[in-house]
């Protein structure tokens, strides 16, 4: 574990090297930061590299459809108050980024890194990491990812008998079985807004029954655990009951979960509650998601959106109508080239904003507006649609190849 100042043989330290002057060409060609292609050469000359890389360092993986880049980036802030971490804070969470990533991390004592729900069991096995946060599962890039019953199954199959301490949100039933093929779970009562993945029980099939916050499997007993971390409002309650309050300078309630569960993985490497949440108020923004930036005169607050879920938890945290609202869709191979998952957002939760529809599937989603009975116009591209708004802040909601092209437009 942490101590080993140079753990690396020579055929490591070689495509170490060669994947960092990879990157490097990479970013001086101006295509991106090159921690994929980087990392990518660096394991081709060493397929061990990322084991080799992670066994000196106390590791944390992060994995969820929607929140492991946030809660990767507050977990990495309460650590820092034991010792110094390297994580993936861009966001690069298959295999060649995050050894891209553990490739810069040669002095550190945590490794925080954030993980594709696809990969989470085979970074798993060449990490051996002491702590896995286990957030949520739903619809997300249905044409690459399968239905979230078969990620679940991945999951327990993967985590079956793991050494490391599993952190799981009790309020997601697919997290649930997922995480209880493992001997250590702490619970985490975090919530669930989007539940329409969660109706039918992932141990047997049977209906689920939701009483309230509670869930249950009438059929075969199937059941939420109780929690020993618990989001209340403002505040997370720990183990022994205490209450510590959540000062965040990011907003809505999907981040005060993720701070309830990332408080509950720094416990796990010693860092008190407290100390703990008072780090995480000093993240401003996430890789440009929550970002105000000037454009055009204007006042943008660019927001990330990806699926189903991740739309209804920001749509309860934008500014109130008539607050006018940029949505931008792409379908690229990074995004998923299905758009289907448009007609599972609830788009009534607009009704009254002043609506701008942008990005390269701008008509796929202008049908879905359409049928949804609310008023829009279709731009060209963000330029006009910013012409086009009434006075007040400007929330600009796209998903993610579509959030970067937003981001490069805006300087920032």
């Amino acid at each position: 574990m942490a101590g080993n100042s140079d753990p690396l043989t020579p055929r490591a330290k070689l495509a170490v090297t060669a994947g960092k002057a990879v990157a490097a060409a990479s970013r001086a060609a101006g295509r991106g930061s090159g921690s994929v292609i980087g990392g990518r050469v660096a394991l081709r000359l060493d397929p061990d590299l990322l084991a080799k890389l992670a066994q000196h360092l106390d590791v944390v993986l992060v994995s969820a459809t929607n929140g492991k880049t946030t809660t990767t980036r507050l977990i990495a802030e309460a650590l820092r108050a034991a010792g110094e971490v390297v994580s993936n804070a861009l966001g690069a969470n298959m295999p060649a980024g995050i050894t891209s990533a553990l490739a810069g991390g040669t002095e550190a004592k945590f490794a925080v890194i954030e993980v594709d729900e696809k990969y989470l069991a085979g970074v798993a096995r060449d990490t051996e990491p002491k702590c896995i946060a286990l957030l949520n599962l739903s619809r997300d890039q249905l044409d690459r990812a399968a239905e979230t019953r078969m990620l679940a199954e991945n999951w327990r199959e993967g985590l079956a008998g793991s050494k490391a301490v599993i952190v799981a949100n009790c309020d997601d039933p697919l997290v649930v079985w997922a995480a209880s093929s493992s001997p250590n779970v702490i619970w985490v009562a975090a919530g669930q807004m989007w539940k329409d993945d969660a109706w039918s029980c992932p141990s047997c099939g049977g209906v689920m029954q939701r009483p309230g916050e509670d869930w249950f499997c009438g059929d075969c007993g199937f059941r939420r655990p109780a929690p020993s971390w618990v989001l209340n409002g403002e505040h997370v309650l720990d183990p022994h009951g205490s209450a510590w309050p959540i000062h965040l300078q990011l907003p809505g309630r999907a981040n005060k979960a993720n701070a309830a569960s990332s408080a509950a993985v720094a416990a796990v490497f010693g860092v008190p509650p407290q100390v703990a949440l008072e780090r995480m108020y000093q993240v401003q923004a996430v890789a440009g998601r929550y970002d105000v930036v000037q454009f055009h005169n204007r006042d943008l607050r660019l927001l990330l959106a990806k699926n189903p879920a991740g739309w209804l938890e920001t749509f309860s945290l934008i500014d109130g109508p008539p607050a006018p609202v940029v949505l931008s869709v792409n379908a690229r191979g990074a995004d998923g080239t299905d758009t289907s998952w448009l007609w599972d957002v609830d788009y009534t939760r607009l009704t009254g904003h002043p609506i701008f529809v942008i990005g390269d599937r701008k008509l796929d989603l202008a049908v879905r507006l359409e049928v949804a009975d609310q008023h829009f116009q279709v731009c060209d591209n963000l330029d006009q649609a910013v012409e086009m708004c009434p006075p007040g802040r400007i929330e600009v909601i796209a998903n993610y190849t579509a959030f970067q092209d937003l981001r490069r437009r805006v300087g920032n």
